[in-house]
């Protein structure tokens, strides 16, 4: 050993000691690294290195009867940036001026942020998007988000209800069927780099999104939106509270359309009431009144208890019963069955009811649907109020013979008039038609259902003939139209509050059919505390069904009329052949005259009467023609301004009408 290794020794053992440490100390780590925790590294450097993006599901659409789009939806995108990693913030801000129009200068100053992350711009639609999709910055993220669109606004609203910010349902059909509508969500990996920029590789898993289904609804859109500016109209001319309607196909239960105004935008439901986002058709009970009357009626002819011309002594329009004087709205005398229900007298129907008695009353009650779920499909109806028998007070059987101490909704009572209006039957009411799922499979589809028979046809037909006079010559006159047999009934009820029956806030109400001999659609009309005198159901709520038949009437050509049948000893009543209330093309004037073909053997060969088609569009005028057995010839286009003979006149079978268009 030299002088200068002895000198030096202890320090170089020490340097060679820390030199082969830090090479045990590293293996160790490597082998650590490599083998204890290289599982760990390996999925974090695979996170670092792969991204996992979420691929929304569109959203299912809902459709009207006849595939009328009530919902859509819109794809718009965010763009948000990771500052740091941008490579060129000039280009990158000159580039999204020119696809927003905003100044380069705005983009600059945010992409000076101190922040990992931020948002440039938020909704963009797909076609503002298209060249940045194209055309890939590095640290640029650009999500897809889908948003909900209901195009008619108000219309449905609450039938239809709406979402919330994350795509769920949150009221009506969007809450219901929230499970079939919104689908199911995909991915897809894509690698990473350290400047943020990621890249579709093929290799790498991709798991596509099921797109949600779509929902057919029994609602007709055009319906729909006259009975809602209809409501809106009367609720303005009245002055009441609110306002209820719905509309039903009685032979399959249906719903054509159905609102309660005020209403809402299901589109911006944040900026109105939460009250209205009720659905007042089925949330909603109420003391109906004399539309109530339809159930003693039915159990009287139903038993036999009672003869259709059997008169009953109405006392004048006052009668005690269990200690408690009964008013009539008019001082009768002498009313057979039939009057009472026309006349709509409270004494008449009283006695009746003492003749079937509590039993039958709540028996009736029930088989209508009274007191019970309907089972429509929506979430938030209400069963209404039945009290059992034995819950009777001694007044209850005369209080429920008139609409009173019960409680019912607008869709309980529309059911209850659509069995009359189809001879017996009570239907389930219907509001989804059908489900299909994006590649056209009908995953549901809603058939008509029967509850129960509740009475014999010929119960129903006489019924029907009592509730055709209340509209004729009755309580129900201003529901009148002309050339149309309109079945129905009134009702007029006070409130309940405070303890005690209101004398100043009442529900106005209206249920009736069309046509009466051959029944296509049923409509109940509610209007809640209207101004005094427009309280009477005859007075507030007739009307109110009288328009919106005459805009479905001039809306529908399928409805149509043919000749009066005039009898000695009842008012004209007009049948109406049985049709389907579906969508149908339009038809040239060939085939109109196919048509015609068809109906000349129906015709009558009896002298004619020349209607009055003035203001008719040329198809239903020509229809209208040919069923009253006459031989049309027109004269220019668009809809009819005159006619020739003038209407009224009585010809010869074949005869013919000329037409005049403008």
């Amino acid at each position: 050993m030299t002088k200068a290794y002895l000198k030096y020794r202890t320090r170089i053992t020490i340097l060679s000691s820390l030199i082969l440490l830090g090479w045990v100390i590293l293996a160790v780590r490597l082998f650590q690294i490599q083998i204890i925790d290289g599982n760990d590294y390996r999925i974090q450097g695979k996170r670092q290195a792969q991204v996992k993006v979420t691929l929304p599901a569109t959203r299912g659409t809902i459709y009207d009867r006849k595939g009328l789009a009530l919902t859509s939806n819109i794809i718009h995108y965010s763009i948000g940036v990771h500052p740091t990693k941008i490579e060129d913030q000039d280009s990158l801000a000159d580039f999204l001026s020119q696809l927003t129009g905003k100044s380069p200068q705005h983009y600059l100053s945010r992409l000076e942020s101190e922040k990992p992350f931020i948002y440039l711009e938020r909704n963009l639609l797909n076609q503002e998007c298209e060249s940045l999709l194209d055309k890939q910055f590095a640290g640029v993220v650009v999500e897809k988000q889908i948003s909900r669109n209901y195009p008619h606004q108000n219309i449905a609203s609450q039938t239809l209800g709406f979402i919330d910010v994350d795509g769920k349902g949150i009221a009506g059909v969007e809450l219901k069927y929230d499970r079939f509508l919104k689908g199911e969500a995909g991915w897809v990996i894509k690698s990473a780099n350290g400047l943020g920029k990621t890249q579709r590789e093929v290799s790498y898993p991709l798991n596509q999104p099921a797109n949600g289904a779509d929902i057919y609804l029994t609602i007709d859109l055009e319906y729909q939106t006259l009975l809602q500016e209809e409501l809106i109209r009367r609720i303005e001319e009245t002055g009441a509270r609110s306002a209820s309607g719905i509309l039903m196909n009685p032979q399959d239960g249906s719903i054509l359309a159905m609102a309660s105004v005020p209403d809402y935008d299901p589109g911006a439901p944040g900026l109105y009431p939460v009250e209205n986002q009720k659905n007042r058709v089925i949330t909603d009970q109420f003391e109906p009144g004399s539309t109530y009357k339809i159930v003693c009626a039915t159990a009287a002819l139903d038993l036999n208890t009672v003869a259709i011309d059997e008169e009953f002594n109405c006392e004048g329009g006052k009668y005690s019963f269990a200690g408690k004087i009964i008013q009539d709205w008019e001082n009768f005398g002498l009313l057979n069955f039939s009057q009472i229900i026309e006349q709509s007298s409270n004494v008449g129907i009283i006695k009746i009811a003492e003749r079937i008695g509590a039993n039958s009353l709540y028996r009736y009650s029930r088989d209508y649907g009274f007191g019970a779920l309907t089972n429509i499909g929506l979430v938030g109806e209400t069963s209404g109020i039945l009290r059992n028998t034995p819950d009777w007070t001694a007044i209850s059987l005369a209080e429920l013979s008139i609409g009173y101490e019960v409680g019912v909704t607008a869709l309980q009572l529309t059911c209850a008039f659509a069995t009359i209006a189809n001879g017996g039957i009570l239907m389930k009411p219907r509001i989804i038609d059908r489900i299909v799922s994006q590649d056209g499979v009908v995953i549901y589809s809603d058939r008509p259902e029967v509850v129960r028979k509740v009475a014999d046809q010929s119960v129903m037909h006489a019924l029907s003939g009592m509730l055709t006079k209340a509209v004729a010559t009755g309580t129900g006159m201003k529901a009148r139209i002309p050339g149309w047999s309109i079945a129905g009934k009134t009702g007029t009820a006070q409130k309940f509050s405070n303890g005690h029956y209101s004398k100043s806030n009442y529900i106005s109400n209206f249920a009736g059919f069309f046509p009466a001999d051959n029944p296509q659609i049923v409509g109940v009309f509610v209007l809640d505390e209207p101004n005094i005198g427009y309280h009477w159901g005859g007075i507030g709520a007739a009307p109110l069904f009288k328009r919106i038949v005459q805009r479905i009437i001039n809306l529908d050509d399928d409805l149509l009329l043919v000749t009066a049948q005039q009898s000695d000893n009842q008012p004209s009543e007009i049948p109406i052949p049985k049709t389907e209330l579906t969508p149908r093309p339009t038809e040239s004037l060939v085939a109109l005259s196919t048509v015609a073909l068809v109906t000349q053997s129906v015709r009558n060969t009896k002298n004619c009467t020349i209607p009055d088609i003035r203001g008719m569009s040329l198809r239903k005028a020509l229809k209208t023609i040919r069923v009253a057995g006459l031989i049309p010839k027109f004269q220019g286009s668009g809809t009819v301004a005159w006619q020739s003979p003038k209407p009224g006149l009585i010809v010869s079978p074949n005869s013919t009408c000329v037409i005049g268009l403008k």
